[in-house]
């Protein structure tokens, strides 16, 4: 499986998580609870420099949180699917079996309850300052996974067929970034997130349908171990990370 194409699938992946139904409407909350600030005083002209530093601070503490969690599940997953790497015909079809399945889920063709809990942290407490919105970041991590689940385990699946433990590392690295990158983006800009969120709500169920759809087209493409044709295709388009 090429590495280029890989992460180009993280970070969009990371992306689709980001704008899912299930995360969207409540960035703006928490962006407000990681850094203690209210809505008003994060719009228009009444945010002074230092807010905006203090939001930016908090936000980039978040982001690095959820990272920090995600790239240790990478690591875990390659680490599993190296030491299974004499079994790795058996894997190859586990692996897109189970993106297929998740697939399908996100399509709406079956609900798999276990995805469908939100497990999310409710607290009253704000954080204090960047550490907290840290801690925030990795419960969000753990909590939430529930939420984003069929993408994320895609991706961690995706991750468990690597070569090494550095290129799963990778992968999630680069789907943390797919995530975090929109919602730095927001918290910098966040009169300009509510006009396009509500744009984006428009089209939760063409989003799910294509996130299932996208993650059912790499299952298959894993199961019969033809993932490289989108390499082929793709390769002179793509970077060289």
């Amino acid at each position: 499986m090429s590495q280029e194409v890989s992460l180009l699938t993280a970070f969009v992946a990371g992306f689709l998580s980001f704008i899912s139904p299930c995360v969207l409407p409540l960035i703006p909350g928490y962006i407000s609870f990681i850094s203690g600030m209210t809505l008003e005083q994060m719009q228009g002209a009444g945010a002074s420099q230092a807010s905006r530093r203090q939001l930016l601070l908090a936000s980039i503490a978040f982001v690095l949180g959820f990272t920090i969690i995600f790239v240790a599940a990478g690591a875990s997953a390659s680490a599993l699917g190296k030491f299974m790497d004499a079994q790795s015909a058996i894997l190859t079809k586990i692996a897109g079996t189970v993106l297929i399945v998740l697939g399908l889920h996100m399509m709406g063709v079956f609900r798999i309850r276990l995805l469908e809990s939100d497990k999310r942290i409710h607290t009253q407490r704000k954080p204090a300052g960047p550490f907290g919105a840290l801690l925030v970041g990795m419960a969000f991590a753990f909590a939430w996974t529930p939420c984003i689940g069929p993408i994320l385990g895609g991706i961690l699946t995706m991750a468990a067929t690597r070569e090494s433990v550095t290129e799963g590392m990778q992968m999630l690295a680069v789907y943390s970034l797919g995530l975090g990158v929109p919602f730095l983006l927001t918290s910098v800009a966040i009169d300009r997130f509510f006009a396009a969120a509500a744009r984006i709500r428009k089209h939760y169920r063409m989003i799910e349908l294509v996130s299932g759809g996208l993650l059912i087209l790499v299952g298959l493409l894993i199961f019969f171990d033809q993932f490289s044709l989108i390499a082929k295709y793709l390769s002179p388009y793509l970077p060289t990370f």
